[in-house]
């Protein structure tokens, strides 16, 4: 009877080792898709972020980037305690699964806050922006991100392309006769922001502020939704760590 109990218990920390090796295949795949949206969203995405009032945005990327590779480490280490059923490796193997769910709430938290206020911003910041930096002396990085963004989504202005005849740009000399800037045109020549036609400029298309907060919004939920399935796994990871750890401190004793 008791060597039936042994090889019972030899039996079920087999079974949790397969299943924590299983569990680190994935969550080491999980961290490198949290990092590459983070990455994909600095790299590809950063032309837009100049035109944002706060950092929230940039800064739940970069804890994005943080986290995958934090998680991508980790699995190594879950490995290692894996095979060498080490205790002291399985307890900071835990810590660091735990450390990397809060890291991943924190980002959550700060991607919720910022969507619930995301509205509200794009309208007072990039009105404002349009029409008191673009073109001024120290606002190149604004300037390249409201013409790649009215490029990018086919839009003029804020809420329409009215909203630059309060631009100090276009009320300048500098703007030499432009009724919109050059990144209004379909296509885009020297000084063809001088006729505000619908068949020139993004006239009928409508403003920026509605495409460019939907884009915000898909993104948020995008880096969410990685965010809660790496976590989902993390909870996982941390029960069978548990158990493997229980298992080995028992044949110890």
């Amino acid at each position: 009877m008791a060597h039936y109990k042994v090889d019972q218990d030899d039996w079920l920390t087999v079974y949790l080792k397969y299943l924590l090796a299983v569990f680190n295949f994935f969550f080491w795949m999980g961290g490198a898709a949290v990092m590459a949206v983070g990455v994909w969203t600095l790299v590809e995405k950063s032309g837009y972020l100049g035109v944002l009032a706060s950092s929230t945005f940039a800064a739940s990327a970069y804890i994005l980037i943080f986290a995958g590779t934090l998680v991508m480490v980790t699995g190594f280490l879950g490995f290692s305690a894996v095979i060498r059923e080490d205790r002291s490796c399985l307890s900071a193997y835990f810590c660091l699964l735990l450390a990397i769910f809060l890291v991943e709430l924190v980002a959550g938290v700060l991607a919720h806050v910022y969507y619930q206020r995301l509205s509200e911003e794009l309208r007072q910041h990039l009105t404002r922006t349009l029409a008191q930096n673009y073109r001024q002396p120290g606002a190149a990085e604004i300037t390249a991100s409201v013409d790649r963004l009215q490029q990018d989504f086919r839009c003029c202005g804020s809420n329409s392309s009215a909203d630059w005849q309060h631009s100090t740009y276009i009320l300048s000399p500098e703007a030499e006769g432009r009724r919109v800037p050059d990144s209004c045109c379909k296509t885009v020549v020297a000084r063809c922001g001088r006729r505000a036609h619908p068949s020139n400029i993004y006239k009928v298309e409508g403003g920026c502020i509605a495409k460019l907060e939907q884009f915000l919004a898909d993104h948020l939920l995008l880096m969410g939704a990685v965010g809660i399935g790496v976590a989902c796994l993390q909870i996982c990871g941390m029960i069978l760590t548990c158990c493997l750890h229980r298992r080995v401190q028992l044949h110890l004793y």
